[in-house]
């Protein structure tokens, strides 16, 4: 797709994406695409009040006051509370009950940045809620167009923008969530990937019976030491040798905007955030009994089953968050989790916060004098490929492929839920497309890593031919 310029500023269709916004500072996103956004934005939430917060990175304070200009100038206060995590900017957004917007590109390269938006109480904007809108009339303003005031909010007036620090109070709520003050005293090494765990990973933790190991604590958004992206292993490695040179109980990996958590075990070896889905489920339906629980389709088989076990009901969805916190509201769920290692609470506004998920790990180990792998052990039941991305040119004829490479076989399932998921006797695969990119991404599980194997190797053989 060719660029288009416009006269005063960029093609915003470019860099609006499902659930946020995203782009290359300067080239794609600047101070005036963000005033536009935030003046929009401020119209389509029809709110007297909004929050601002924003990352590490060193274009986000700019655009994110940039924004807050924009909001105010269409007569609505602002609520900046400075360096946050997203789900610290999520936090804000619930207990203030008012709209927010988040600047952070999360674990993308230093020369990205981008706002993530929500409804008062954390609620998502994105492509079918209000995304769509706030694109179109930011880009009528960046075009020249004057647009007419927004109905709800008194415009006569500028609004004003105040400062205001929320990290303590983030903090006291998490610790009331979960209570870590009896637990046993674990050492934790955690990798803070110089992303925002290094901000809020020691207020939370604070007068706590946890010795924490710091790894890349420095706020530096330009990453130096490696990608803020715990779901590519190679960011891992640090953590992983740390955690066995300590003697520590666990480790923790966090993402750019810390609203993902990542965990590894005392000997280094990574756990599966399907793992964590079900060891966090159970946590929360032995509070909730009944109630139910979310998990996307590329989670373990064993999430349901682990669910189902412990009186809960069990509801699969498709991949994404969006999906997720509208099933979540649909259904009153307790928890939701996925396989990207984002963790969905209803305590937490249904929104996604990856040191609630860190917090209930802790509490689960500390609780009881077993190492995490004995603990995790009880939570995982198959083996897994781990997803697989194959360059296909034509998504949907090597789909089909697939489906009739192995639809038909005896005793087969098929649902195209989310991509293309086939299920046999101990055994799952899904094939979904790129949303972005020419890719079909590949996930396979059955009953042990061989079984893996062979099946992968199957699939692929389909889907490359």
């Amino acid at each position: 797709m060719g660029k288009r310029e416009t006269v005063a500023g960029h093609d915003l269709s470019l860099i609006v994406k499902a659930y946020d916004v995203r782009g290359v500072v300067p080239d794609q996103l600047d101070e005036r695409d963000t005033e536009a956004i935030g003046a929009a934005f401020a119209d389509f939430v029809g709110a007297p009040t909004v929050v601002v917060g924003y990352d590490m990175r060193p274009s986000s304070p700019a655009l994110a006051a940039a924004f807050a200009r924009g909001a105010a100038g269409r007569g609505v206060d602002v609520v900046d509370i400075g360096l946050a995590s997203t789900d610290l900017l999520y936090f804000a957004s619930g207990s203030l009950d008012v709209p927010g917007a988040m600047f952070t590109a999360s674990h993308n390269p230093a020369k990205y940045n981008g706002i993530k938006m929500c409804k008062a109480g954390a609620a998502p904007i994105g492509q079918e809620s209000g995304l769509v809108q706030i694109r179109q009339n930011a880009q009528a303003t960046l075009d020249g167009a004057e647009l007419p005031p927004a109905a709800g909010v008194d415009r006569a007036q500028t609004g004003t923008v105040t400062q205001r620090d929320m990290l303590q109070e983030y903090a006291a709520y998490l610790n009331k969530l979960v209570d870590l003050s009896g637990i046993r005293p674990l050492k934790v090494v955690v990798d803070a990937a110089n992303g925002m765990g290094g901000h809020t990973v020691p207020t939370v933790f604070k007068g706590l019976p946890i010795e924490v190991v710091e790894l890349y604590f420095e706020l530096d958004g330009t990453f130096p030491n490696h990608e803020a992206n715990p779901l590519d292993p190679k960011n891992l490695v640090d953590l992983q040798k740390a955690v066995v040179a300590h003697g520590a109980d666990l480790g923790l990996a966090f993402d750019g905007d810390a609203d993902r958590c990542f965990v590894v075990d005392e000997r280094g070896e990574p756990v599966s955030p399907s793992t964590i889905t079900a060891l966090v489920a159970v946590r929360e339906l032995a509070k909730h009994p009944g109630a139910t629980v979310i998990h996307n389709l590329i989670t373990s088989a064993a999430v349901p089953e682990i669910v189902r076990e412990h009186g809960g009901v069990p509801v699969r969805t498709r991949v994404g968050h969006s999906f997720i916190k509208q099933e979540m509201a649909s259904t009153g769920a307790v928890f939701g989790g996925e396989h990207s290692a984002h963790y969905y609470f209803q305590d937490f506004w249904k929104a996604d916060t990856g040191m609630l998920a860190a917090m209930h790990v802790l509490a689960a180990l500390g609780g009881q004098d077993k190492p995490l792998s004995e603990l995790a052990a009880a939570y995982s039941r198959y083996a897994a490929s781990g997803e697989i991305n194959s360059e296909v040119a034509d998504q949907a004829g090597r789909t089909a492929a697939v489906r009739e490479a192995f639809g038909s076989r005896a005793g087969v399932t098929v649902d195209e839920l989310d991509g293309l998921t086939v299920t046999g006797d101990g055994w799952w695969f899904n094939v979904r497309p790129s949303n972005t990119e020419p890719l079909l991404r590949l996930n396979v599980e059955a009953a042990d890593a061989e079984a893996v194997a062979k099946l992968r190797d199957e699939v692929l053989a389909v889907i490359r031919a």
